[in-house]
């Protein structure tokens, strides 16, 4: 990414009233710019936190932006990444015909969230020796989107090829009947299986109400190891930048230099 005539980068996450959340956004975005000191990057939330998108939208236009990719900070493409982000979007091109706005990809799927799934876990206390003996539970958020119902489960297989002697997908909101169970389920259900440690990695983005609730249900059922959810990682900084790159590559906005 070279050039002084890149497209603006908006991060846009989905907001809490746990202000955790919001400050893994900062950090995350504070990763992005110590990357690329160049690039104008700026945060906006769906929900419960300010600035909001077409607020920073419309102080882009104010400032004579000409092209943004808009980056949600989503793991999964479901409702928000489908159906919120695109009518905030269509409704800045109509306030503010000048910006020509591209909605990048989600984060995931990507073999980087993997590597920041078990940075996490090797945080947490294990080492790449204990594979074989440890059985994680991959918990998410939760959705009711069977297309990231399938990603969540796609990624546990991935992170299953990877050397881990079990992985079992979870949600802390199982939604649906086909949603994978809730992560103390997976627990109880690993260690009927005789897998000698269990681990719970969240994957999840930031802290909250449902992180709490995938940090509880591993407690209660006995996992030996708890992950920390994914967070400002050096792996998530750089999916990001990957995907803001497709993304003006796609919409063959401002080319680099």
């Amino acid at each position: 990414m070279h050039g002084p005539d890149r497209p603006a980068l908006l991060v846009v996450a989905h907001g809490s009233r746990d202000p955790r959340h919001a400050a893994t956004v900062h950090a995350l975005v504070r990763h992005i710019r110590s990357r690329e000191p160049g690039l104008r990057v700026s945060t906006a939330f769906l929900d419960f936190n300010a600035p909001s998108v077409p607020q920073v939208l419309e102080r882009m236009a104010n400032d004579g932006v000409g092209d943004v990719v808009a980056l949600p900070l989503l793991l999964t493409r479901a409702f928000h990444a489908k159906t919120d982000i695109p009518s905030v979007l269509n409704e800045a091109r109509a306030r503010h015909p000048r910006l020509r706005l591209a909605q990048a990809g989600v984060l995931g799927p990507s073999p980087l969230l993997l590597d920041a799934v078990e940075q996490r876990l090797y945080e947490a206390g294990l080492a790449p020796a204990d594979k074989r003996s440890t059985g994680v539970v991959l918990a998410s958020a939760g959705s009711s989107d069977p297309e990231a119902i399938a990603v969540i489960a796609d990624m546990a297989r991935e992170l299953r090829h990877t050397g881990w002697c079990a992985v079992r997908p979870a949600f802390a909101s199982a939604v649906t009947a086909a949603s994978p169970p809730r992560p103390e389920d997976a627990v109880r259900a690993l260690r009927a299986e005789g897998v000698a440690r269990v681990a719970v990695a969240p994957y999840v983005i930031a802290p909250g109400r449902l992180p709490d609730r995938i940090a509880d249900g591993a407690r209660a059922a006995g996992a030996e190891v708890l992950a920390d959810v994914l967070g400002p990682s050096p792996a998530l900084a750089r999916l990001m930048l990957r995907r803001y790159d497709e993304a003006r590559t796609v919409h063959r906005l401002a080319a680099a230099g």
